[in-house]
């Protein structure tokens, strides 16, 4: 195992995760004293393991026709162009 890979991916994909959206609505569901806390936390992440899954398949069906560096630059617009809208969207 490439343990730079390893941790390079892990980190990344922590700090993405971390006090976004879905850690938001755990949190939430975490602070609610009628549900397990337990509960909270499998569910969680069984989601998160489920999405990671469909990504790294999709992600693995992309590479068939798309170049690495082309699929990087696309996402890379991606998040540019979510990022503009809700600037604009903040200002209306």
């Amino acid at each position: 195992m490439d343990f730079k890979i390893f941790f390079t991916i892990f980190i990344t994909v922590f700090l993405a995760e971390m006090a976004d959206k879905t850690q938001i609505a755990t949190l939430l569901y975490a602070s609610s004293m009628e549900k397990s806390r337990l509960l909270v936390f499998f569910a969680s992440s069984l989601a998160l393991v489920t999405t990671t899954a469909i990504a790294v398949l999709g992600g693995s069906l992309i590479s068939q026709w798309i170049q690495s560096k082309t699929g990087t630059i696309i996402a890379g617009g991606g998040f540019i162009l979510v990022g503009l809208w809700v600037i604009f969207k903040g200002f209306n």
